[in-house]
């Protein structure tokens, strides 16, 4: 089952998915499309899960990202990458070389889940077979 190490009540985790809000509802509004259609094109059941969102108060679930990339016009590789960064910004600086901010380096800390980066950095590989 997938879990995220962010907490809800986190300071840096509401200042996030505000952010990302605030995105997705440039994003529907660029479309012209009201909260009750993306609702309808993205299959949520109400409505009011669009507002959510756009407020801060929840995530797209990842098995829906397509269908809201396809819904507000972006690129999926795109869309997938920008809602990282508010989602996810640990995995997203792994991925893509940014640094995440102190503030998501001391969230991080708070749930280790796996060997520290000094540990995984000294980790030899094991020679490939062929």
């Amino acid at each position: 089952m997938y879990t995220h190490p962010q907490r809800r009540s986190s300071k840096l985790t509401q200042n996030l998915r505000s952010k990302a809000g605030s995105w997705l509802r440039k994003l529907r509004e660029k479309r012209g499309l009201s909260q009750r259609e993306l609702a309808r094109r993205v299959g949520a059941e109400y409505y009011t899960f669009i507002s959510q969102l756009e407020n801060g108060r929840g995530r797209i679930p990842p098995d829906r990202y397509l269908l809201w990339a396809d819904a507000l016009g972006v690129d999926p590789p795109e869309f997938v990458r920008e809602l990282m960064s508010y989602y996810d910004p640990i995995t997203y600086s792994i991925i893509f070389g940014s640094s995440p901010s102190p503030e998501a380096l001391a969230t991080s800390a708070k749930h280790p889940s796996g060997p520290s980066s000094k540990i995984a950095r000294t980790r030899k590989r094991r020679p490939s077979k062929k």
